[in-house]
């Protein structure tokens, strides 16, 4: 048989490309990771976590709202299990987001589904569901997504870490960002009377449940309670439509 020639004159397939994309599609998502990765990482050495916990925390949970959380009840002295609890129930949605992507990563290696779910956030779901929508996404430009949004994410609560030993206590404001930090995911998701009137009903019985109850059952408490009311509420409202 005679030697197979390539056609230089014809395009040649790039190798490559798939990282490419995974790349320009992630890079917003990392951008935005980076000023609130800081944040984390300066707030959990102040709450003292030292500089490795903060980062193998980022590595082995990846989770924003879940690291947040954990800081925030950490710092009011709560214990293991309830922030455990209180973490597992907050990002639950992860199954949802694990159960919509899977119905594209059909015939992949379990080694890989592993790597792909431990990468899934909210940002990384949501672009890469939007490019598997225009049918020219695959499982190896959608991982590159999650796992340089990973990156970017565990690189800036680690040198957020680092920063914060030189940030007194209280200084710019610190003291109070955790607290602005949840107002503000709070605002973002008011979009309509159901988010309204959860919001409004963890506000009044958590206030009320911190004041009568002692301990820090309150937190695991509303969230659930209100969770629940607001879930009824908006059936209660779709069935009058």
């Amino acid at each position: 048989m005679g030697r197979q020639t390539i056609d230089k004159n014809k395009p040649q397939p790039d190798d490559t490309a798939w990282f490419r994309d995974g790349l320009l599609a992630s890079w917003p998502i990392c951008f935005g990771y980076i000023p609130i990765g800081l944040a984390l990482g300066v707030l959990g050495n102040q709450a003292g976590i030292p500089v490795w916990a903060v980062t193998m925390m980022s590595i082995l949970v990846f989770a924003g709202s879940a690291q947040f959380i954990c800081v925030a009840m950490l710092t009011a002295g709560a214990s293991g299990w309830s922030i455990i609890f209180t973490t597992f129930v907050v990002n639950l949605r992860h199954i949802l987001m694990s159960s919509a992507v899977a119905v594209h990563l059909n015939g992949v290696r379990r080694l890989f589904l592993s790597f792909f779910a431990y990468g899934i956030t909210d940002e990384s779901f949501a672009v890469n569901m939007a490019r598997f929508r225009e049918k020219n996404w695959d499982p190896k430009r959608a991982i590159t997504v999650n796992q340089l949004a990973n990156l970017a994410w565990v690189t800036a609560t680690t040198v957020g870490a680092l920063v914060g030993q030189f940030i007194p206590r209280g200084a710019f404001g610190t003291d109070y960002a955790l607290t602005a930090m949840f107002l503000a995911l709070l605002l973002f998701q008011l979009h309509n009377a159901v988010y309204i009137l959860t919001g409004i009903i963890a506000l009044i019985l958590g206030t009320a449940w911190y004041i009568l109850i002692p301990g820090d059952s309150y937190i695991i408490g509303t969230s659930i309670t209100a969770a629940t009311i607001g879930y009824f509420f908006k059936r209660y409202r779709e069935k009058q439509k």
